[in-house]
């Protein structure tokens, strides 16, 4: 073991252990106590934090020097969930190619950046969308320009990749955050990712240990089981950590999730089971960096044991850092409560002392990047033309079209003819998301296409009367196009489309998030799959409904008892 925490106290080093969020695009007094009164040296970025680009790049300069003016002799690890796709903190002010400040400056004419303009950070694909394309080299080039426009920003961690397995058509919280079902293809992409990232400078962390993809409860809200023997485990779920691993990713996040097989009968979920963190982790895989939890705000633990007793309980399974992304009280009640553990002797000071050496030692491996963060050329790659080409070209080889009805794709509509659009209102499907989606974006862009458009957005404030409206206003449509957002999940959704298909009218379908929503309504004829609801992905299915690009993308899913993933129809309707 190295030397690295040899010269700060006990209490330094605990500070060491902690990962905290706050509220607001500034530092809070809590936080700035946090940080040089408690010596917490790590911080968690959400989109609650971020109001532009430059904002942010001020704002992480500052936590940083806040560090330093507290005595931290190592910089912060300043982390942030940018999975991209559904999953982006950055990203959620960026503009589309041509919109007004897209092409801004990066940068003044003597190199200087105190008041030059930054452009918006990319919006770059998620996971599945990158699984419809599967190419390692596109996975290491997303992660590649993603990580160079964090790093410019002074995010220096990533919480990336996902490497859950998702084969269970139900899972509420995965879903299109994972690259599919094959967990040899997840691995391959992955790796791939983390070199990406690593590359850029910025560390990674594979997420959720054990496996989280073959799961239908949101670990946010319950506690899911995952019920299968250990045989399984190490055949599907455990293989994408393993070559992570192997990779070399800097951290692994740890899920509240209950897998009996590893832990027994336990109404604790994994992040705070030794059998699963210490034992298989640890001394079976043997991942040697850091072990970080999963927020213990989520119900799973802050209602089953609470925030002060879990980190307790979470540091004594063995990770490492421990996440508590919210209320300043339950940040204060965990550094609390590790040091009464330690004072009445249920932790031991060894113990507290190897996890901060492991923190210590990812800072050091990033300290000299960081040192450079603020570099004029650094900010230059944010928002940057090459990026935004990438973006593009992956977004429309990623479009899938998974049914076709002859003669309905492309749209070839002459101007009088009515195209009916009709798409569902929500404003996130799961709490990990923090924006909404681009529903004004989509309908312009279908206007752009075709003016006589008429959309229809439903809510659960929508009457029965409004519903009979859109009904007759269907009748007489000359195509009508139906967005869906995991409607698998939403009975509402799956009840329009069945009346929208008896009236006989050409109907397509545009799964805007999940692929799954075609075993909701199977004698569909024809469906494209976009995997993710932003405005590039959006931009990329609008082009292949019109005929402006052939979609390429291929399901790296299967619809069961519709089709398996080499799109082979089992029961084409």
């Amino acid at each position: 073991m190295s030397s690295l925490s040899q010269d700060l106290t006990l209490e330094e080093q605990i500070g060491q252990l902690l990962i905290v969020g706050f509220p607001g695009t500034s530092p809070t007094p809590e936080l700035i106590e946090l940080i040089q009164r408690h010596h917490v040296g790590n911080i968690i970025l959400f989109s609650r934090n971020i109001r532009s680009a430059r904002q942010l790049h001020e704002l992480t300069s500052r936590l940083q020097e806040l560090a330093r003016e507290g005595g931290q002799r190592f910089p912060l690890l300043i982390a942030i969930d940018q999975e991209n796709g559904m999953v982006q903190r950055l990203s959620k002010n960026s503009r589309m190619p041509g919109e007004a400040g897209a092409n801004a400056p990066s940068s003044q004419a003597d190199g200087t950046t105190a008041s030059a303009p930054v452009r918006e950070a990319t919006i770059f694909p998620g996971n599945m969308t990158l699984g419809a394309i599967g190419s390692a080299e596109d996975a290491y080039e997303v992660a590649l320009a993603a990580g160079r426009e964090m790093h410019a920003l002074g995010i220096n961690l990533n919480l990336a990749p996902v490497v859950d397995v998702n084969n269970n058509p139900s899972n509420p919280v995965i879903g299109v955050r994972s690259f599919g079902e094959d967990p040899q293809e997840v691995a391959r992409l992955a790796c791939a990712q983390i070199r990406g990232y690593q590359q850029a400078g910025v560390a990674t962390c594979i997420k959720h240990f054990p496996g989280h993809g073959d799961t239908a409860t949101d670990s946010h809200l319950g506690m899911p089981v995952v019920p299968y023997a250990l045989e399984r485990l190490e055949r599907l779920e455990l293989l994408p950590f393993k070559s992570g691993i192997a990779a070399g990713s800097d951290c692994v996040m740890t899920a509240h999730i209950s897998f009996p097989a590893l832990m027994g009968e336990t109404n604790l979920p994994a992040t705070l089971s030794p059998e699963v963190i210490d034992q298989l982790l640890r001394q079976q895989l043997g991942f040697q960096g850091v072990i970080m939890t999963d927020c213990l705000e989520m119900n799973a633990v802050s209602e089953a044991v609470g925030v002060g007793r879990g980190t307790v309980l979470a540091q004594l399974a063995g990770n490492d850092l421990i996440l508590i992304s919210h209320r300043y009280e339950r940040q204060l009640s965990g550094l609390e409560a590790l040091k009464a553990a330690l004072q009445r002797g249920e932790i031991a000071p060894e113990r507290i002392r190897e996890s901060a050496e492991r923190v210590l030692a990812l800072k050091e491996r990033l300290r000299s990047r960081a040192e450079s963060q603020t570099s004029a050329q650094e900010l230059a790659w944010v928002g940057c033309e090459a990026h935004r080409q990438l973006r593009e070209q992956i977004y429309e080889r990623a479009v899938t079209l998974v049914r076709d009805t002859p003669g309905v794709l492309p749209l070839r509509l002459e101007p009088e003819q009515h195209l009916l659009v009709v798409y569902t209102h929500r404003d996130i499907w799961t709490q990990v998301e923090d924006q909404g989606y681009p529903e004004e974006f989509l309908v312009a862009s279908l206007h752009q296409h075709h003016a006589h458009t008429t959309p229809i957005v439903l809510s659960e404030q929508t009457t029965p009367a409004e519903y009979e409206q859109l009904y007759h206003v269907a009748q007489t449509a000359d195509a009508i196009l139906m967005v869906t957002i995991n409607a698998l999940l939403d009975q509402r959704q799956v009840t329009v489309m069945q009346r929208l298909l008896a009236t006989g009218r050409p109907l397509l379908g545009l799964a805007a998030y999940s692929p799954y929503d075609l075993l909701a309504f199977s004698e569909l004829g024809t469906y494209l799959v976009t995997y993710e609801y932003t405005q590039p992905a959006i931009a990329a299915a609008i082009r292949a409904l019109f005929g402006s690009i052939q979609p390429h993308g291929k399901l790296p899913v299967s619809l069961p008892g519709l089709y398996s993933r080499d799109l082979k129809a089992v029961d084409h309707a």
